[in-house]
């Protein structure tokens, strides 16, 4: 039998899923892109998506934004196309904005971006069961065909310029008929500490609803350190996984079988853009992001020294909630 492994590249890897849902079915799907300036407090963030409403034809989406500590908030941009694509040379189209293996090319309103990349480490497939990526439940599957890469090229933005010339960053996906009910997406590499200039971190936690009943945080993730992968989280310890979240910064405690990692990620009110997540139902969450958090994480293995990794200005924190009380302005664009 394949393992996921196994079918990275012809298969999950590259293959969009919107075009193989049914008509009367409802889908959303995320290509998305997070890099960050190697020493500064400044970075990027960017989405390409699909969204399907049962009975309805899909549109496509294009998500921009600029994060600068030293700005009053984010730079944000989005532009919304019918008829979005895929193809065999790459993983998503709208209009002439792609993403693919390598190389990342678009525009949104006053944003433009035209940028590289290369495949440094094997895709991540977040959940440890191939069964997962297959059943009704999860609804939401994810994956990263690039946990840990570097972008080189040119954005433009908001009157600005940039060159980006190796930073660090990742490239997501994820797919699915519903979003979890709360969920949070953490993201960090290239970190200061032992072993820390290639090590990363990768993990994504959700609460799902099941009627009226919703589900402790689920964790699913990888911390890469010493050139080791360690599995974070996971079903079966789902009682050891700690959360304790607000909309600017979160403290974690996510246990594997082999590394317990303990964390915290978070950032200044004002570096966080807000977005409006729409469900195929007609429902919506506030998401809020940062790609310029701070994180420090301490790692505990069997028989070695705890280590210590900090980084700073250049992790992601993300956070997806029903409640719009949070204080971060969410832009006003549809989904």
């Amino acid at each position: 039998m394949h393992t996921l492994a196994a079918m990275a590249g012809p298969e999950l890897r590259t293959r969009a899923r919107f075009p193989d849902v049914p008509h009367d079915a409802g889908q959303y799907e995320s290509f998305y892109l997070k890099a960050s300036h190697p020493t500064e407090p400044l970075g990027i963030w960017i989405r390409y998506t699909v969204h399907k409403r049962p009975a309805e034809n899909a549109t496509g989406s294009v998500w921009f934004t600029l994060f600068d500590a030293a700005a009053e908030s984010p730079y944000a941009a989005k532009e919304t196309l019918p008829a979005p694509g895929s193809g065999t040379d790459h993983y998503i189209r709208v209009g002439d904005s792609r993403l693919a293996p390598g190389r990342a090319e678009g525009h949104a309103l006053g944003a433009s971006w035209k940028l590289e990349f290369d495949s440094r480490e094997a895709p991540l497939f977040h959940f440890p069961r191939d069964w997962m990526y297959r059943a009704r439940l999860p609804r939401t599957k994810l994956l990263s065909p690039d946990p840990m890469t570097l972008f080189s090229g040119r954005v433009e933005a908001n009157g600005r310029t940039l060159e980006l010339d190796c930073w660090p960053g990742m490239v997501g996906h994820n797919w699915g008929s519903e979003h979890a009910e709360r969920w949070i997406w953490i993201h960090g590499a290239r970190f200061d500490g032992p072993g820390g200039e290639s090590a990363w971190l990768d993990a994504v936690l959700g609460r799902i609803r099941l009627g009226p009943v919703t589900t402790p945080w689920l964790a699913n993730g990888v911390l890469s350190l010493d050139g080791v992968r360690h599995r974070l989280g996971g079903p079966e310890r789902t009682f050891r996984t700690r959360v304790a979240e607000t909309p600017h910064s979160c403290e974690f405690v996510l246990p594997g079988k082999d590394a317990t990692v303990r964390g915290h990620v978070g950032s200044d009110v004002h570096n966080f853009v807000g977005w409006v997540y729409a469900d195929t139902d007609g429902s919506e969450h506030h998401t809020v992001n940062c790609s310029i958090a701070d994180m420090t994480l301490t790692v505990e293995r069997k028989d070695r020294v705890d280590v210590t990794l900090s980084l700073s200005g250049g992790a992601a924190y993300e956070l997806g909630m029903r409640e719009r009380d949070h204080g971060i302005e969410i832009q006003r664009f549809d989904d």
